[in-house]
């Protein structure tokens, strides 16, 4: 079966199964290897991705199911340079391990531009879906505050 959407702002087709996981795809057939898959369920957030600008679970998403819609995936956030997001989450180390962090980035990326400063509360209920072990939470949230009040214009969260 062959499929079509966009990916990052570019047309891509796929010939598989109408049924393989979206993150099967963007892994295997496409190459894009920064979305994650963590537990195949739902449950933990690595393979979120953004579809038409909302995030969604990747891993269980079959690829018939995003035929002519947009996709973003941690690869697409910064295009040749760094998206203030990401650039935030250097500043503030917010990663350790770094295996959530593609699927926190996409759900704070949908966050900010929805709401270029949220409050702590917000951002918490946001990330909610990602499961990380590492204690990296308040650094995760800083770097979103961080990043929204660099998007909003300047001025600390």
């Amino acid at each position: 079966m062959s499929t079509e959407f966009k990916v990052n702002g570019r047309p891509v087709r796929v010939e598989v199964d109408g049924t393989t996981p979206l993150l099967t795809v963007l892994r295997e057939a496409i190459g894009l290897r920064g979305t994650k898959y963590g537990c195949g369920t739902e449950q933990c957030g690595a393979c979120m991705v953004l579809i038409d600008g909302e995030p969604a679970y990747s891993c269980t998403r079959e690829v018939e199911t995003v035929a002519g819609r947009r996709i973003t995936t941690v690869e697409g956030l910064g295009g040749n340079a760094l998206s203030p997001l990401q650039q935030a989450f250097l500043d503030e180390q917010a990663g350790q391990c770094g295996y959530c962090l593609s699927g926190i980035l996409i759900s704070a990326t949908a966050l900010l531009e929805k709401n270029p400063k949220p409050s702590r509360d917000e951002v918490i209920a946001a990330l909610d879906p990602h499961l990380c072990r590492c204690g990296i939470h308040n650094r995760v949230v800083r770097a979103v505050q961080k990043a929204g009040a660099a998007i909003a214009g300047g001025g600390s969260p």
